[in-house]
């Protein structure tokens, strides 16, 4: 029984999608809820799966063909073999012979005079394929082998070009869906907020140390890892209960705001296809353990490509870590419609002044800083200095034992 596959309704306000990759070839068997073909829509990229088992024997839209919600992309028959898609496209080179015959016996007198004239620049055009560039440099990293340590030394190296996508070089490529929209965003959100961004130095000593003390009991417990992500996204979503300014959107088009009385904290995510932030839901009804559980989770799903739309849209206020990579801050660009992004960055040990009931000392600290960036016309530089500020102390104070359960 023929079933057909259609595109889903991902997201409210989602009403088309393009068709990115198939992942099954016509004739090919597939299992109910298999990932069938990946979809890319201006929210999201998600695999789509197989309504039910059987045979995929049409594709109906081809990939980069972009339909709407409910258009049929494959059928899939329930009661088929694998490799039934096959017969059908041999049947079409059926009637190929038949004027193969009637032709053969003078195309093959003709072409014999003119193949072997043309053997020797047809062979002139292989040699200069294998000419360029590409190949030289092969040889010439067989040429070290040569020396035993030199053998060694080249796949040594081996691994970097696995961390740098060297595929770009030289290609000239159309933008994906996914990242068209994340431009055209980009572009939107400087052209329309009145963006200012404030930062602040932080003392996370205290934080290292309690982390030193119960990461190991801690990823037994909860199984995820203990990282600073956590304490810097309890101490944002306390911050945002005391200053509701910032957890706040303003619709242009109305000129409302409006102030939430839940904080869903968006947390920027790194992924192949772009920037995405996946959305904890009621996160300042989370204490430590749950928004590390459920940061750990929504990244992880979202980089291989598994959240729904819902998962990524809702934000009020956005937390973007941009320690990841080593940077010791940045200037976030806002969430649009959101009028506050919190960025984190690394964590450094260096040398700081400190007071102690000595005096002043210099001691080695482990330190961070935190840029916010705020939409002007809501927020004063007086709001964002105090929304830092309870951040700050919050962290600094490093009151975390009792939800590590050192107390």
């Amino acid at each position: 029984m023929p079933v057909s596959v259609q595109m889903p309704q991902l997201g409210e306000s989602v009403t088309e999608g393009t068709v990115t990759r198939w992942l099954k070839k016509e004739g090919e068997r597939v299992e109910a809820d298999e990932p069938l073909l990946e979809v890319s829509t201006d929210k999201v990229d998600t695999e789509i799966p197989s309504p039910s088992a059987g045979v995929l024997t049409k594709i109906v839209v081809a990939e980069d063909e972009t339909v709407e919600v409910g258009a049929e992309l494959a059928v899939i028959d329930e009661n088929g073999q694998p490799g039934a898609a096959a017969p059908a496209q041999e049947a079409a080179p059926a009637p190929a012979p038949e004027p193969e015959p009637e032709p053969a016996p003078q195309p093959e007198p003709a072409p014999a005079p003119q193949a072997s004239s043309i053997p020797q620049p047809a062979p002139a055009q292989p040699a200069q394929a294998p000419a360029p560039a590409l190949l030289p440099p092969a040889p010439a990293a067989q040429a070290a082998p040569a020396a035993a340590p030199a053998a060694q030394a080249a796949p040594a190296a081996a691994p970097e070009p696995v961390e740098v996508d060297t595929t770009l070089r030289g290609r000239t490529e159309k933008m994906s869906r996914l990242r068209q929209t994340i431009a055209k965003r980009m572009v939107e959100s400087l052209q329309t907020a009145a963006q200012l961004t404030s930062v602040v130095e932080v003392d996370v000593t205290k934080i290292a140390q309690l982390r030193a003390r119960a990461k190991d009991d801690f990823f037994r417990r909860e199984g995820v890892k203990l990282t600073f992500t956590p304490f810097f996204a309890m101490a944002t979503v306390e911050a945002l209960k005391q200053h509701p300014k910032l957890n706040a959107t303003i619709n242009n088009e109305t000129n409302e705001v409006t102030y939430f009385d839940v904080e869903n904290l968006g947390m920027a995510v790194d992924t192949e296809r772009g920037l995405l932030a996946a959305v904890v839901k009621n996160a300042g009804d989370l204490n430590l353990a749950g928004l590390a559980r459920k940061i750990t989770d929504l990244a992880e799903r979202t980089r291989n490509n598994q959240v729904t739309p819902d998962e990524i849209t809702g934000g009020t206020f956005t937390l973007t870590n941009t320690g990841s990579r080593g940077a010791l801050f940045d200037t976030p660009i806002l969430n649009q419609p959101q009028v506050g992004m919190l960025g984190t960055g690394a964590v450094v040990k260096r040398p700081v002044v400190i007071d102690t009931p000595e005096g002043e000392v210099i001691a080695v600290r482990s330190m961070v800083y935190l840029a916010l960036t705020y939409d002007h016309r809501l927020v004063d530089g007086a709001d964002a200095a105090r929304f830092l500020t309870t951040i700050k102390r919050r962290l600094e104070e490093g009151r975390f034992e009792a939800q590590l359960g050192l107390a």
